[in-house]
């Protein structure tokens, strides 16, 4: 996924192995998706990290076009 455009995500060399992370946090951006994609609701997503709110989980979701594929399967 490329979230070079994603104003919640950063790449911070060094950090996580330089890869997508939330902003602020130390959580990959792919991994909250993959959640969600596996089957996990939102607000089960946000439980497993306190750190990323739900609206954030949300936005990710819309940009990355999760939702959609989910509705599709």
């Amino acid at each position: 996924m490329d979230w070079s455009n994603c104003e919640l995500v950063e790449v911070i060399e060094g950090k996580v192995s330089g890869k997508p992370i939330v902003k602020g946090t130390r959580v990959p951006a792919d991994v909250i998706v993959s959640n969600f994609l596996a089957g996990s609701p939102v607000d089960e997503v946000a439980e497993n990290y306190p750190g990323v709110p739900r609206e954030k989980i949300m936005r990710l979701l819309e940009f990355s076009g999760a939702i959609q594929m989910r509705r599709a399967s």
